[in-house]
């Protein structure tokens, strides 16, 4: 829905919708409270309009019969309210008081550069309008129809809003502010039921419900209606460099001039059934609360693919980076790659629970093509948590990966190293566990590998744990060449490795003694004195070569942890080009302390 096509929608849930709110306020019922009721009793009275039309930026509101109730506002009174004029929509609805406020059809037109949207909302009921605040705002639904370059047509459910200020939201929607005054609450809470839109390519979204609470938000330059009308405007990715600086400082504006106390939509429903890739996409709820946000029941199919997921959820999130980036982007319109970079916001923990992918054929094969075919595919993730620390140039400076249960065939990895021949091993399925860990102390210019570990069921673990030093804030400049000439001064500090053997060993001298023609006891016992003598041999016979000798074959000799551990002896580490240029193995194991063993 970010293409194109998808627009229409997009300009319907922003410019069309803020718009229809306010123009709901320029004549909307409210009931009056007992002190009220009191005080002005003598005073209230009825009024009918009828014909009623209220220019509103770059859309018209149009009533034919619009009833006020409980109102002390005489009929040319409420019509000076709604007639253009120079005093600004938010001082004329902000002097808005009546008891209740009917409209049965309220049709607001708008649109622009070939596009026409109508939105046509039925039994509009507002009550206890007071200085333009509505107590309750409800409608029976709406219609929506996309005319012109591009086509739709759409529809709202029962809609209900309350606490919401017309005025403040006129003043958002049609007035331009500087960017940094104080938030204006706009409404408590708002919910619209049955929403569903189609476009003339097919695609098809449907909401059971939409529901949020405690929308506050604060005037921008050139007002909300002229930065939501050029972000969503057709062809931004051939806009000329100032135009696109413009729309950057747009973006930037409208993130920190918006909070929202929370958001729920449920029953999502995409379907795109026309084309060369069709897609079925389908969301049981989502929510969305401060840093905050979960996905739930998610199913996707599309070419081949089925997806399904339990829950999807994103904890500590912040796009102060991003806000920072798109402002640095205004002043710069040439825009490279590494700015773009930049833009990476802090994504904090994101996790997923219960995947389930199935392939079936080659998503890249068309249907009716008989020759290609590939054997169904199925992938399971039992859990899954990704933790990302503050970015840095775009780069997040910790991270770590969580995988649990990565189940699927052993046939899926016959081409990856180091898995690859676990099919010959005897495994059909795997089930594996990876932890990837890592941090980086800017003080201490230390890269820490706190984990890197693969698990398998029924095979093992290996597991490093290390630190490299020399890594400055350069290693993150997003020019590649900056970065890769300062990793070549990294140094290694420590470096740890650890081999348990929970079944893949056994099954690795099985397979191995019946191509050699040899018994299991034998083939093991040539891997010991290879072990013993020959890993000696090749690493240069010193001391630490003989112990990581010994230690593997004892390891050999009775398959259960390998430990390794390495330091250099200076205590600051060994620079990568040092590594590089060493003659030998022995030149190198020289200056390392190393303690390996088995047990």
């Amino acid at each position: 829905m970010t293409c194109s096509k998808g627009r229409p929608l997009l300009r319907w849930a922003t410019g069309a919708s803020a718009c229809v709110l306010v123009l709901l306020g320029a004549g909307l019922p409210v009931g009056p409270g007992p002190a009220w009721a009191q005080e002005a009793a003598s005073a209230v009275q009825d009024v009918t309009l009828t014909d009623v039309t209220l220019p509103l930026g770059d859309a018209v509101l149009k009533a034919a019969r619009v009833t006020v109730s409980g109102t002390r506002l005489s009929k040319d009174e409420l019509l000076a309210l709604l007639r253009p004029g120079p005093e600004p929509v938010a001082s004329r609805l902000a002097r808005l008081d009546a008891a209740s406020l009917v409209i049965p059809d309220l049709r607001i037109e708008g649109g622009s550069k070939g596009v026409r949207e109508t939105v046509t909302y039925g039994n509009v009921v507002a009550k206890d309008v007071r200085a333009g605040r509505i107590a309750e705002l409800t409608s029976t639904g709406a219609v929506l129809t996309v005319e012109g370059e591009r086509k739709g047509a759409g529809s709202y459910g029962p809609l209900q809003a309350t606490d919401l200020d017309l005025a403040a939201l006129a003043r958002l929607y049609a007035e331009p502010g500087d960017g940094k005054g104080a938030l204006q609450r706009i409404y408590g809470t708002f919910a619209v039921a049955d929403i569903a839109f189609v476009d003339a390519k097919g695609m098809a979204v449907k909401f059971a419900r939409i529901q949020g609470r405690d929308l506050s938000a604060r005037p921008v330059p050139g007002t909300w209606a002229g930065a939501l009308a050029a972000l969503t405007a057709p062809g931004l990715a051939e806009a000329p460099p100032a135009t696109r600086a413009k729309l950057s400082a747009n973006a930037a504006d409208l993130a920190e001039a918006v909070t929202l106390g929370g958001f729920e939509a449920t029953g999502l429903s995409v379907q795109h059934t026309t084309g060369p890739t069709p897609l079925n996409l389908a969301i049981d709820r989502i929510q969305v609360g401060g840093s905050d946000a979960s996905l739930e029941g998610i199913t996707l199919a599309s070419n081949g693919l089925d997806a399904k997921a339990a829950r999807l959820s994103l904890n500590g999130f912040s796009i102060a980076p991003t806000i920072a980036a798109l402002r640095k982007l205004a002043a710069t319109p040439d825009a490279t790659d590494e700015d773009l970079r930049r833009l990476t916001p802090v994504i904090g923990t994101l996790a997923l629970s219960d995947l389930s992918l199935d392939l079936s054929g080659d998503p890249g094969a068309k249907a009716q093509d008989p020759v290609v075919k590939t054997e169904p595919l199925h992938v399971g993730l039992r859990a899954a948590t990704f933790n990302f620390g503050p970015p840095r140039d775009g780069v997040p400076t910790a991270g770590r990966i969580d995988l649990a249960g990565l189940t699927l065939p052993a046939s899926a990895v016959a081409g990856v190293p180091g898995l690859g021949s676990l099919g010959l091993y005897g495994y059909r399925d795997l089930d594996l566990t990876v932890v990837a860990d890592t941090a980086w102390d800017a003080a201490a210019k230390e890269l820490k590998l706190g984990e890197i570990s693969i698990s398998g069921k029924d095979m093992g673990t290996v597991r490093v744990n290390g630190m490299l030093g020399g890594i400055g804030p350069e290693v993150f400049d997003p020019d590649a060449g900056v970065s890769g000439f300062a990793m070549l001064s990294a140094t290694a500090k420590a470096l740890d490795l650890t081999i348990e053997n929970t079944g893949l060993f056994e099954r690795f001298i099985a397979a191995q003694s019946k191509v050699l023609s040899l018994k299991p006891e034998e083939l093991k016992q040539e891997y010991v004195t290879a072990s013993l003598y020959g890993v000696p041999a090749i690493l240069g016979n010193s001391a630490g070569a003989k112990a990581i000798g010994a230690a593997m074959g004892q390891f050999v000799a009775k398959p259960g942890t390998l430990s390794l551990s390495v330091r250099p002896r200076n205590g600051t580490g060994i620079g990568m080009l040092e590594f590089s240029a060493s003659p030998t193995p022995a030149a190198v194991l020289d200056r390392l302390t190393i303690d390996a063993k088995a047990n």
